[in-house]
């Protein structure tokens, strides 16, 4: 199997207060090698070695502190176009008292997310093969994802909001601060959208190792 750099791993979970416990930090490493070894036939992320850890596995990690603290319902998460499983299957690690339902549209994607949940014992972990905004299985008390598209795209969202009930909240993974907000300003016209935007908090993230702007986007049902 590829080699990771399980130290680096580590060392971010102690950043982010994250407690390894005995079997978080070796699923996260087995994890990262699955990636390692069929990202060249799948296509699923663009990075490999520390990049992988740091932007892809700990970036996804840098939310749970911020949802800590918020204290949002997340006994149902659904993670949209979830791709290689992020942030879904870092969060489901951390997470195992909640039910996460990795959405995937594209099915080789579909494969290799069944085959970690295999690999990794994830029984809390559920994986459709669906257009994002018609995720069955829902509402979800927490919706999120990252690297997806941006708010503009009215009909999308619209179908995602349909997934969060009343005190449901989207978790939106974004880079700028800045670019978020423009993001947001920019459906303040929409009868629908502006007003979910106008509630929604732009939060900083801090991802170890990471100099890169990070964000998350809180949007409230």
């Amino acid at each position: 199997m590829p080699a990771v750099n399980a130290d680096l791993l580590s060392r971010g979970l102690a950043a982010l207060g994250l407690d390894p416990g005995e079997d978080r930090l070796p699923r996260l490493v087995k994890y990262a090698q699955e990636i390692e070894l069929w990202n060249p036939a799948y296509g699923l992320v663009k990075a490999s070695g520390d990049e992988l850890l740091v932007k892809h596995i700990l970036d996804s990690l840098a939310a749970l502190p911020v949802l800590e603290r918020l204290g949002l319902p997340r006994d149902r998460i659904a993670d949209l176009g979830s791709g290689a499983g992020l942030p879904g299957i870092p969060l489901a690690i951390f997470l195992p008292g909640s039910a996460v339902t990795l959405v995937e549209r594209m099915e080789r994607r579909v494969r290799f997310l069944e085959n970690q949940k295999a690999r990794l014992g994830l029984s809390n972990v559920a994986i459709v093969q669906a257009e994002a905004e018609r995720a069955p299985g829902g509402p979800f008390d927490l919706v999120t994802f990252r690297a997806f598209r941006p708010f503009s795209e009215r009909k999308l969202f619209l179908g995602v909001t349909k997934l969060v009930p009343a005190g449901g909240a989207i978790a939106a993974y974004k880079g700028r601060l800045q670019t978020a907000r423009e993001e947001l300003a920019a459906l303040a016209p929409d009868p629908v959208l502006g007003p979910l935007a106008a509630r929604a908090e732009v939060l900083p993230l801090t991802v170890p190792f990471l100099e890169e702007e990070r964000c998350l986007v809180i949007l409230r049902a």
